[in-house]
C-alpha cells in the first residue's frame, strides 16, 4: 500500500520542484496533501502563479502521525526563513519537519531542503544533497556535491533541476 505524504510549500515556492513531487505522487497512485507554510492556503509560485493548498502548516502540526512521509518543496526558503523565522508558519515548519524526523519517517526535499532539515535537528551524521551555495551553512548534515542522495530515511536532491535524479528512489520508496 502506498504511503501517504504531507508536503510542505513554502510561500513562494518554486512551481517546478512542487509540479514534479506532485505530477509524480498522482502518477504512481501515491496519496498527498498540500500544506502551505503560510497564514492562509493561498500560495504563489517564484514566478507569481497562484496556487490553492489543502491546508497550512498549523493544521498539519499535532496530525503528522496521519503521513507516512514529508517532503520540503522548497523556493525563497532561505530568504523568506531569515526574514521570517520567528512568525508562527515557520516555527510550526520546524516543529513538522522535527516530529516527522524524530518518528524515523522518509524526509525529501531539493535546494534547501536539506538545510531546513540541519536547522531543525534532525539531520546529523546524514549525508545530504543541497544548493551547493548554502552548502557551508550546515551545521550537522554533510553536504555532498552530488546531484541527489538518499541516506537512510532522507532524500535529497541539489536542485529543482536534479530533482529528476531522486525521483525514481523517492517513488520506489514511497508506493
Amino acid at each position: 500500500m502506498a504511503k501517504k505524504v504531507a508536503v510542505l510549500a513554502v510561500n513562494p515556492v518554486n512551481g517546478y520542484g512542487l509540479f514534479q513531487y506532485l505530477e509524480a505522487f498522482f502518477e504512481n497512485g501515491i496519496s498527498f496533501a498540500t500544506f502551505a507554510v503560510a497564514e492562509t492556503t493561498q500560495i504563489k509560485t517564484n514566478s507569481g502563479v497562484s496556487l490553492q493548498t489543502d491546508d497550512v502548516v498549523a493544521n498539519l502540526k499535532g496530525s503528522e502521525a496521519a503521513y507516512d512521509a514529508l517532503v520540503f518543496a522548497c523556493g525563497d526558503a532561505i530568504p523568506k526563513f531569515a526574514e521570517n523565522a520567528g512568525k508562527p508558519e515557520y516555527q510550526d515548519m520546524l516543529a513538522v519537519i522535527k516530529t516527522f524526523g524524530g518518528g524515523g519517517k522518509l524526509i525529501a526535499g531539493h535546494c534547501a531542503g536539506a538545510l531546513m532539515f540541519d536547522i531543525a535537528g534532525i539531520a546529523a551524521g546524514k549525508r545530504v544533497a543541497l544548493h551547493p551555495f548554502i552548502k557551508n551553512a550546515l551545521q550537522g548534515a554533510t553536504g555532498t556535491d552530488e546531484k541527489s542522495v538518499v541516506d537512510n530515511n532522507f532524500y535529497t536532491a541539489q536542485t529543482e533541476n536534479t530533482l529528476a535524479t531522486l525521483m525514481p528512489q523517492l517513488i520506489e520508496a514511497l508506493k
